[in-house]
């Protein structure tokens, strides 16, 4: 895939071409990361991979399974070096190496790259997706594609969308089950617009923070609680330093696997081609691993918890963040909602 079909107002479309014919002569000349000559022909390409979890999660998992197939199937054309925990730098910092080309490769959480394309905080609109397959279809449907567009318009390939799961809610204060315990609890929330409204609506007081803080800040006192998918929550130990659990799927999440759009464009079609499999195939891992994941982890965790609340008011928490939808339509725009919104309802009638 070496071109792609751009919106109408094809924001910043040019310029990305242009660049990419830059790099193209760039690659040429001194350039010690990516495009040096091979003795045994082609280009080669070293390459970096962040991320902000821990190497055994499943961006983890998936960031392997990348590696593993596109050195294999390049002939030691392509080297991935990966660099989980934010060793890089926070999520937002990455997203930025992205953009300027300092940074190669990243496994952003999808609402991370919404403050460039809003249509990626639709996915985790509070109570938006029901189940598995109709994240699915969503993102890989034509809705999805639209997003991608725009995304590579914004200086972001997306080459595949990852899964990360439902997010559920911790906290120390009480047991929240219903709206009126998020009363005084402060929640830890990524920088992301969508989600600090749906906490601000339920009356929680929010704090953003790096990944990689939470713990401690959970430890300390600092916030009270914070949202995750099950293994997330297992596998960074919130269980350690948080008394009570909400299973109520608040957001569903996932993963954009983006690349920076001149390393892209400077790779010959076999190359893309290599690529492109590679990342599908994470993507098939990490779909397959996450919904294994929530039942394990729920079993898991059953003794690590105070208490655990399994079957909260879900239609009382929905009909709570309801006046927060027409800040999500000025966030991301009223269209784009309504026509996934759309797709969805087609999707279930089906």
């Amino acid at each position: 895939m070496k071109s792609l079909t751009f919106r109408s107002n094809g924001r910043k479309a040019g310029a990305l071409l242009t660049a990419s014919a830059l790099l193209l002569v760039a690659s040429c000349g001194d350039n010690g990361d990516n495009g040096n000559d091979d003795a045994g022909g082609g280009e080669t390409y070293e390459w970096q991979l962040g991320y902000n979890t821990n190497e055994e999660s499943v961006r983890g998992l998936a960031a392997e399974r990348f590696k593993e197939i596109v050195e294999e199937e390049s002939d030691g054309r392509i080297t991935v070096d990966i660099y989980p925990a934010e060793a890089l730098g926070s999520e937002q910092e990455m997203l930025n190496g992205i953009r300027t080309g300092s940074l190669d490769l990243q496994m952003a959480g999808g609402g991370a790259l919404q403050n460039a394309v809003p249509e990626y905080a639709i996915p985790a609109l509070p109570f938006m997706i029901e189940n598995f397959d109709e994240a699915y279809a969503l993102l890989d449907g034509p809705v999805g594609e639209s997003w991608k567009e725009a995304a590579y318009e914004e200086g972001y390939f997306v080459l595949s969308h990852h899964d990360l799961g439902f997010a559920q809610v911790t906290n120390n204060v009480r047991p929240i089950q219903e709206p009126g315990d998020f009363q005084g609890v402060t929640m830890r929330s990524p920088d992301e617009p969508s989600s600090i409204a749906t906490f601000t609506a339920l009356g929680a007081g929010v704090d953003t923070m790096p990944f990689t803080e939470v713990y401690p800040a959970l430890q300390q006192g600092v916030i009270d609680g914070q949202f995750n998918p099950l293994d997330a929550i297992y596998e960074t130990n919130f269980h350690e330093v948080q008394d009570y659990l909400t299973i109520m799927n608040i957001f569903y999440y996932h993963v954009n696997f983006i690349m920076n759009p001149e390393v892209w464009e400077s790779l010959d079609p076999e190359l893309q081609e290599v690529v492109q499999h590679a990342a599908d195939e994470a993507q098939t891992l990490s779909r397959e691993q996450t919904q294994q994941n929530h039942e394990e982890m729920l079993e898991l965790l059953s003794d690590e918890f105070e208490e655990i609340v399994e079957d909260p008011d879900i239609d009382g928490f929905r009909e709570t963040v309801e006046p927060a939808f027409g800040q999500f339509e000025d966030l991301i725009g009223s269209e784009s909602i309504a026509e996934a919104q759309e797709f969805l309802d087609e999707y279930r009638s089906e």
